[in-house]
């Protein structure tokens, strides 16, 4: 069996990280995301694999807002991979991949943050967010009422 690995998503992903996604929607966890908006932004995703590529244990997607700020979105890891640093290793690919761009600023909205502050994020005032990234919000069963909480973390 080969090393666990991260790598970009490819087409043949797409319905994986969707059934992914869409199996922690319920609880509100993530945003749900529809096929069409996962082969639209699939440059954003990244998937991590264990022991072969085909086996996707979870993903996270970095997306660009902003001339300077991106967001990560979508992180999910299967319950069966959960406690195994998948979730920190996503994130830090989103991370190496932002600085990569030249992006200084990422930030999530979150109801993880003792997760995401171990990740090296702060809380921030959602406010001090541009408002163009509330688009996504829209689709939330919670708009207007948000409870999550927006960090921050400067590359």
């Amino acid at each position: 069996m080969r090393e666990a690995m991260i790598r970009k998503a490819r087409i043949s992903d797409v319905k994986t990280i969707q059934q992914l996604i869409n199996s922690f929607s319920g609880e509100g966890a993530v945003l749900p995301r529809s096929l069409s908006e996962i082969y639209d932004n699939l440059r954003d995703y990244s998937v991590y694999c264990d022991g072969t590529e085909e086996t996707i244990c979870g993903t996270c997607a970095i997306h660009v807002c902003w001339e300077n700020l991106a967001e990560i979105r979508s992180l999910v890891v299967r319950e069966d991979f959960l406690k195994r640093g998948v979730g920190r290793a996503l994130v830090e690919s989103c991370l190496a991949e932002a600085h990569e761009l030249g992006i200084h600023r990422v930030f999530v909205l979150t109801y993880k943050e003792s997760f995401f502050e171990k990740v090296g994020f702060l809380t921030i005032d959602k406010s001090d967010l541009p408002h163009k990234i509330w688009a996504d919000c829209l689709k939330c069963a919670k708009f207007p009422d948000c409870d999550e909480v927006a960090m921050e973390k400067e590359l």
